[in-house]
């Protein structure tokens, strides 16, 4: 199959290229507010400040209508202004008090403890989710964009690359890779089946650098004898998962790619970044790291 032709080809991912799962999901319950923790934590930044943004700006309206409604309940604060009643409730919620505008009523008084009370757990809890945010331990592994099928040894062999973006040690570093293929049954059931795929090496106690995976095609690999279009008439995905703990913050991290039969080159090899300095140090040119070199 040519370049062209194979580019054309579009096949549908399980996990994109960021990572994310590719799944729609239907039906069933999108929301639960038992979950709503974790649904905030899953939100971008700029999904949670707008969110945290909306809820402060609903709350402090509601709490300015309530105290319109206690008429002259706010002392110096102009009888049926919104404006002011809007101000008070900003300067109550966040407890700053300059003294311009105070309750003189019970009913404005109890108004005010309830949205003090609020306005603590709301920034406790806004706290909380924006530490809980910058604590999270993430991944900064690149993978290769292709990966590449050579013989190693005068095995056929799958390849990819992977690397350490960081200036720290991931330790205990695992890296497993599936093969997923969609396959009739006997009964005509079509099914999305898992194949591990062994590898040369799944483990690396410290990665820091670089680091190749290869997979042996032999007679025991389900990639065995496997052509470009077979590949994607079973509609076939490579799903890499890395994990590791982070040295810096001695927490577990975890990454996925994956690779679709459009992003495996055949008789192809991954160009070399590795050298030595003069004075005999170990470079890495990651400028190269994804750049391959054709076979006869």
């Amino acid at each position: 199959m040519n370049k062209s032709r194979q580019k054309n080809i579009s096949v549908p991912r399980i996990v994109n290229l960021d990572g994310n799962f590719n799944v729609i999901r239907k039906g069933g319950s999108k929301f639960d507010w038992g979950d709503l923790y974790h649904a905030l934590l899953t939100l971008s930044w700029i999904k949670l400040f707008a969110v945290v943004g909306a809820g402060y700006i609903i709350t402090n309206l509601l709490f300015a209508l309530m105290y319109l409604t206690a008429g002259d309940g706010v002392e110096n604060m102009r009888e049926g202004n919104f404006s002011d009643a809007f101000f008070f409730s900003v300067q109550t919620m966040a407890t700053i008090g300059y003294g311009a505008m105070h309750p003189k009523t019970l009913f404005a008084n109890i108004l005010v403890a309830i949205e003090a009370l609020l306005g603590l757990l709301g920034v406790s809890m806004g706290s909380g989710l924006v530490f809980a945010r910058f604590s999270l331990p993430k991944a900064r592994v690149m993978f290769s964009r292709v990966a590449v099928i050579t013989l190693h040894d005068g095995v056929p062999t799958l390849m990819f690359r992977v690397a350490n973006e960081r200036q720290s040690w991931i330790l205990e570093a695992q890296v497993n890779v599936n093969l997923v293929v969609s396959e009739m049954t006997q009964e005509g059931e079509l099914m999305r089946k898992f194949y591990k795929l062994p590898l040369y090496r799944h483990h690396s106690s410290l990665f820091l650098l670089t680091w190749t995976v290869m997979h042996p095609i032999n007679e025991s690999s389900p990639l065995y004898n496997i052509t470009l279009d077979e590949m994607l008439e079973k509609e076939m995905e490579i799903l890499v998962t890395l994990t590791g703990i982070d040295q810096t913050v001695s927490d577990n991290i975890h990454t996925y790619h994956s690779y679709i039969p459009t992003d495996i080159l055949w008789n192809h090899r991954f160009a070399d970044i590795l050298s030595k300095t003069r004075d005999g140090r170990r470079s890495v040119d990651y400028n190269r790291f994804h750049d391959v070199v054709m076979l006869d």
